[in-house]
């Protein structure tokens, strides 16, 4: 809405949440599924892009991008220091859902536009991000662009990083107008921030248990990614006789079950979400199968012994099989706490009648938990009623979401507003 008062001419009033939100909502949607395909580097991640620009030019915020191919937003001056920064990701994994990312993104434009309507005046710059390739649905890693920032990933290992194609993170890049030589550590950036809170849609149904719209984060479970490969003999599936094969898909579906059994009984998460097979023809008997294992569990002890018994389950398998099996860890998360100043701080200001709000786990992994071994970060969890994530069906109720924009203003301003 636009109009004149004495000569002046007002701007016009930033999009509204749920103007963003259905702005955002086609992008990179399949017609098919229903799920998202936002990939790092591609069409549907360069639209992603440009929404976020479009978001920061519209309100009259510095617009930034780092040398990592992470977008900014700023709010004040980007050289002063101590900023409060917020804000997630935009990418997805194959099919997922609409909030998984991109809910921070969208709230992050929403409870700046609460502060300024509150007439509330920050004495710390604020600035909003849009971190790349959190997912790693296309490379494999996640959280690059945080990585690389904090010095968690060199630019020589990303460069090595490859597509199921085979294009490589540095040509995907350049394909995308992005100058692969500039990826590294930017601790002049991150030395900027004093605090990093981001908001997420919880993934799982812990706080819809509590009855609270939105909690905060106690910790992040420790967490890998281990690829699994099984070399055995290709063969004619319908003259080879049993006792003389060398399947490794036997081999890889005993360690899937393997996985199973020994996480129920740990307490931990184990998952083979991701297999390959070669030369995967229906009359084949493969003679490579590879499949990626995400394990997660509440401290590293625990983790690595899970680990370590899906490993020898898998070698005992291979032996009777006559197949030949190795392990390669692609990524390893550890432990994350988040600092528990801010963390305190912010489960205080969101509470009622002094009764802090939930403070939870996670064994999802997260930019801020990239980020907090550099400056102090905390989350937000908004309430998820199906506990549904990397799913079509994952969901929050609108009144949450706004609840969340609520929750995030109120942080950013007793963060900001000293």
């Amino acid at each position: 809405m636009t109009g004149t008062e004495g000569g002046r001419r007002e701007a016009p009033a930033p999009p509204s949440f749920h103007t963003m939100w259905a702005d955002l909502l086609p992008i990179g949607r399949h017609a098919d599924t229903g799920g998202y395909r936002r990939y790092a580097w591609t069409a549907a991640d360069a639209d992603c892009r440009a929404w976020f620009q479009a978001q920061a030019e519209s309100r009259g915020l510095t617009y930034e991008l780092d040398r990592n191919g992470n977008q900014w937003a700023w709010y004040g001056d980007p050289e002063a220091g101590d900023a409060v920064v917020t804000g997630s990701h935009l990418d997805s994994v194959p099919d997922g859902g609409a909030f998984d990312g991109p809910l921070g993104v969208v709230s992050s434009f929403a409870a700046l536009d609460t502060l300024r309507a509150r007439g509330a005046a920050p004495d710390r710059p604020l600035a909003i991000v849009n971190f790349g390739d959190e997912e790693g649905a296309r490379f494999g890693l996640a959280c690059v662009g945080s990585r690389l920032a904090a010095g968690q990933l060199t630019a020589e290992q990303a460069h090595a990083l490859r597509d199921a194609d085979g294009v490589t993170l540095a040509q995907a890049m350049e394909r995308a107008g992005y100058d692969p030589e500039a990826i590294g550590p930017d601790p002049e950036r991150l030395a900027r921030i004093g605090a990093f809170v981001e908001l997420h849609v919880e993934q799982g149904r812990a706080l819809d248990r509590t009855g609270h719209a939105v909690g905060v984060a106690s910790a992040i479970w420790p967490h890998g990614r281990w690829r699994f490969d099984f070399r055995g003999e290709a063969n004619h599936a319908g003259t080879t006789r049993i006792e003389d094969r060398r399947d490794p898909m036997l081999t890889y579906a005993a360690t899937v079950l393997a996985a199973r059994e020994k996480a129920a009984r740990a307490g931990a998460l184990a998952t083979f979400g991701k297999v390959g097979v070669e030369p995967n023809g229906v009359n084949a008997i493969a003679s490579l199968v590879r499949g990626w294992l995400d394990s997660r569990a509440a401290d590293e002890h625990t983790l690595a012994t899970v680990v370590g018994e899906i490993e020898r389950a898998a070698a005992g398998q291979a032996a009777r099989d006559g197949v030949e099996v190795s392990v390669t860890r692609e990524s390893f998360t550890p432990v994350v706490e988040f600092e528990h100043g801010l963390r305190d701080k912010l489960a205080a200001l969101l509470g009622t009648d002094g009764a802090p709000v939930p403070v939870l786990p996670t064994g999802a992994g997260h930019d801020a938990g990239i980020l907090s071994a550099s400056v102090p970060t905390a989350m937000l969890f908004v309430r998820n009623p199906t506990g549904v994530s990397h799913s079509p069906a994952e969901s929050a109720a609108e009144d949450d979401c706004v609840a969340g924009v609520t929750a995030l203003a109120d942080v950013l301003e007793g963060l900001a507003c000293r």
